[in-house]
């Protein structure tokens, strides 16, 4: 398994922007697909975005498409989501997620969230 470490959240005001990390340990960084999650309080935990491991393909929840990008580096083992045009509703903790493929990211390793909350 990998073990990831997110980091880049925290307080902006909406329209804003943010850009969150994860960095991951392990060799085998390259042949994982990556994707980032997210849970409000009171909410379940909920897909944002994903990204296979050759960075080729890209998938987005329709309520982050055109403002949110997800990308990676595989030289630095880390997965970025740049976030643009923040809105209230994007308030939530941030998980970042490590699986075999896109489909199955839920059941792979998770990191420990990062905090974002957007005021209006």
């Amino acid at each position: 398994q990998v073990q990831l470490v997110e980091s880049g959240g925290g307080l902006v005001q909406a329209g804003g922007s943010l850009r969150l990390s994860c960095a991951a340990s392990g060799r085998t960084f390259s042949t994982y697909a990556m994707g980032w999650f997210r849970q409000a309080p009171g909410k379940e935990r909920e897909f944002v975005a994903s990204i296979d491991w050759s960075g080729t393909r890209r998938f987005y929840a329709d309520s982050v498409k055109g403002r949110f990008t997800i990308s990676r580096e595989n030289a630095k083992n880390t997965v970025y989501l740049q976030m643009n045009n923040l809105l209230p509703e994007d308030t939530a903790v941030y998980y970042c997620a490590a699986g075999p493929n896109t489909a199955t990211l839920s059941q792979g390793s998770w990191g420990q969230g990062t905090q974002v909350t957007v005021s209006s």
